[in-house]
């Protein structure tokens, strides 16, 4: 064998050994990406979930923070809880074979999570009320809250003690999404369906379309 031939044989094996080595770091790299994708991924879902709880803890706060009177607290406590049977009345409308399984809002709210079906109908609803989930979440929390020492006011008991509900609200409630749910909660009442603001409809538009009800 001359120097030729085993100087070819020497660079071919070279070439393969680069060759591995380069596969080897291919490869690496790879699962170097696929590790940063999932962290970025946990990353951006534990960000989220620390956002929702922060404005959980803020809602549960300004909701016992706020001190209202007896007479007031069975004010806002009474819209707070027509609205909630509504859509769970409008619901059932919607599924009437669902009945027995829905028998209140919150089986609806839990059979939404895993079944289509209830959440299109559930999404539905809110669309035809003027309503957004962030609205239930502080119009559930308010009725957990003081659920268990309020009591129910008709309309006509309403109006003999305050002429506009909506001024204690924006008055008496700082924060703002609990002062939105609340707000809206009066609308659906009073006029069957909540008004946004117009910075707000353009990412809601079709509540601009007069709801059709079955």
């Amino acid at each position: 064998m001359n120097n030729e031939t085993t100087t070819l044989i020497s660079l071919k094996e070279s070439v393969k050994r680069v060759e591995h080595k380069l596969q080897a770091l291919e490869a690496q790299f790879k699962e170097l990406d696929f590790t940063k994708d999932n962290l970025t991924q946990k990353f951006e879902h534990h960000s989220k979930t620390l956002a929702s709880q922060a404005a959980q803890d803020e809602l549960w706060t300004a909701v016992l923070a706020v001190k209202f009177t007896s007479m007031e607290l069975n004010i806002l406590y009474s819209y707070v809880i027509e609205v909630l049977i509504c859509l769970h009345t409008r619901v059932l409308e919607k599924l009437p074979d669902l009945v027995r399984g829905l028998p209140t809002l919150a089986s609806v709210l839990r059979r939404k999570v895993k079944n289509k079906r209830v959440r299109i109908v559930w999404e539905s609803v809110l669309e035809e009320y003027g309503l957004q989930e962030g609205d239930i979440t502080a119009l559930c929390t308010f009725f957990i809250a003081h659920g268990n020492k309020a009591e129910h006011f008709t309309a006509k008991v309403r109006q003999m003690y305050i002429r506009d509900v909506t001024v204690l609200i924006t008055n008496m409630v700082k924060n703002q999404a609990l002062q939105e749910g609340l707000l809206r909660a009066v609308q659906v009442i009073e006029k069957g369906k909540a008004v946004r603001a117009p910075e707000e409809q353009k990412s809601f538009l079709k509540e601009l379309i007069p709801s059709v009800k079955n």
